[in-house]
């Protein structure tokens, strides 16, 4: 459906809202044609029809597939994926990535040299603010006076309250994206005017307490935890995304929140949630069975969500050289993603023999890295696969099935392990959180084996241990970050900043940069420090 959204400059720019058809496992999106606002919401169907496209829109990059109709009007459809861009920036920048790929600015990432021109950054700065803009939309729509005015009312009326707190829910978790990544971005509500004064710039601090209010404000009428349909939000990712706001307070606002990091967290744990017993499953075609363990996902479709961003990336972008694309479940290799030295040799050996979560491809590929442009230098990770438990292929080699879980049970039980130290909580607190570690290296080794004592238990192991359980879920840099490791000279990678052994790198790049499009289009804005 074509309703134009008229909203001027960065968050409020010509966008197309395309209602979809389904909000259940898999998000199949139905577009129509020549459809107003006024009778898109003017049933209940409707409105969980637009819910389709405001969750869609996470997976999803425009309303014909991999290269029709962009969401985001004026770039490639490839630059316009969120959890792709979103990887690439937390992932590439850091120890955990390196890709083999020449497009002019993905090489920046790793170089730690990027600018306000990178269109890879540009592409995700607009995609959060497009999918802001989407649930704001929803959410206006929403309104008790909208409602009554369209004769909706009683059970039907409580349903749409709940989808737009659904949406609020959305909306904060992609304020968190862009307060984590560019720190300073535009503010934008349901209560901004449309086709008014561009947006206001919200600083760090206001963002962080806008996201900590708005989560706050929806979580006593959320569903419970466990009991949304997969890939709805509920009162577990809402906490799950408190969780993680408080773990980086520090960084967000230079004042610490440890033990509200440890209360939301534990709220997650005591929930019901449970690890699923193989950790080899968590990125598989069929991952959708994974409920005990995830808390809240983008869902991936090989028949319905097709296109080139999202777990297809991560599926066909880290096969290459001798690997046997089939054995990935994808018809072939785009011979990109690979990881520096750091991250293996963080694990007791590269088989997975001992650690399960050790998953890299050795054959023809070299530990270290000469040359980041050659794919067979770096291991392959082989973490995310096309295929389901049981080997068979998902439903598509072009297209993948793996969900992406955004939260899950695991991130819980280390965000606890690491503000209980942080905290210098009482030993009750601290064995609890022993505990919990000890589930993670568990389920990796098969047995207990690999657990640790308390005294084994230091902020630096949780640092690592992220790493083995984390890695290439769109973390680490955030995490280096948090522990003054990221830009510093005193941990260092190959080919960080752009040099062989590696080097340190100014400290302003903790922030991405405003993009140059939205600095001169909105002169609300305030470009970071340092470019």
């Amino acid at each position: 459906m074509k309703k134009s959204i008229l909203i001027a400059n960065s968050l409020l720019a010509v966008l197309l809202l395309v209602i979809a058809q389904s909000c259940s496992k898999k998000l199949d999106l139905m577009p129509t044609n020549d459809v107003t606002s006024e009778t898109v919401y003017a049933t209940p169907a409707g409105y969980k029809q637009v819910l389709g496209k405001v969750y869609g829109s996470f997976a999803l990059t425009g309303n014909q597939g991999p290269d029709g109709n962009g969401d985001v009007q004026g770039m490639d459809e490839g630059f316009s994926d969120f959890y792709r861009l979103f990887w690439k920036a937390q992932e590439l920048s850091t120890d955990e990535a390196v890709i083999s790929w020449g497009d002019v600015g993905i090489q920046d990432f790793h170089n730690m040299n990027w600018t306000s021109t990178n269109s890879f950054l540009t592409g995700l700065y607009y995609r959060s603010l497009y999918q802001i803009t989407l649930c704001n939309d929803f959410i206006r729509e929403s309104s008790d006076e909208k409602l009554s005015a369209r004769g909706i009312s009683g059970a039907d009326a409580d349903n749409i309250r709940q989808y737009a707190r659904e949406a609020r829910f959305l909306r904060a978790f992609q304020y968190w994206v862009l307060m984590d990544l560019f720190g300073n971005p535009p503010f934008a509500t349901e209560a901004t005017v449309i086709g008014g004064a561009p947006p206001p710039r919200a600083t760090r601090s206001e963002i962080f307490n806008y996201v900590e209010t708005e989560l706050k404000a929806i979580e006593p009428n959320m569903p419970a935890a466990k009991s949304n349909e997969y890939g709805r939000a509920d009162k577990g990712a809402v906490w799950a995304l408190l969780a993680r706001l408080y773990l980086n307070a520090g960084v967000y606002t230079t004042t610490a929140r440890w033990a509200d990091a440890m209360t939301y967290s534990k709220k997650v744990i005591d929930a019901g949630y449970t690890l699923i017993t193989d950790y080899t499953w968590l990125m598989r075609a069929d991952n959708h069975l994974n409920t005990n363990e995830f808390i809240f996902t983008i869902n991936y479709d090989g028949l319905h969500t097709q296109g080139y961003g999202g777990t297809t990336f991560l599926t066909h972008a880290c096969v290459g050289g001798s690997m046997p694309a089939s054995s990935f479940g994808v018809g072939g290799g785009w011979s990109g993603t690979r990881t520096t030295k750091n991250l293996p040799l963080l694990f007791p050996d590269l088989t997975g023999t001992a650690d399960k979560r050790s998953q890299f491809y050795t054959s023809g590929q070299s530990l270290e890295i000469t040359d980041v442009t050659s794919f067979v230098n770096g291991l392959a990770v082989t973490k995310y696969k096309n295929l389901k438990r049981d080997g068979s292929i998902g439903q598509s080699q072009d297209f993948s099935d793996v969900d992406m879980p955004l939260f899950r049970l695991a991130e819980m039980y280390l965000i606890y392990a690491e503000a209980a130290l942080r905290s210098n909580a009482d030993v009750t607190v601290k064995q609890t959180a022993l505990g919990y570690i000890n589930n993670l290296r568990t389920r990796a080794y098969g047995n207990a084996s690999g657990n640790i004592t308390l005294g084994q238990m230091t902020e630096d192991f949780i640092l690592d241990e992220r790493a083995r359980e984390l890695y290439w879920e769109g973390f680490r840099r955030t995490d280096l970050i948090r522990y003054n490791k990221f830009t510093e000279g005193t941990y260092l990678w190959p080919w960080k900043g752009g040099v062989s052994s590696g080097t340190g790198v100014a400290s302003y790049r903790k922030l991405y940069p405003i993009p140059s499009r939205d600095i001169n289009s909105n002169l609300n804005l305030i470009q970071n420090p340092g470019y």
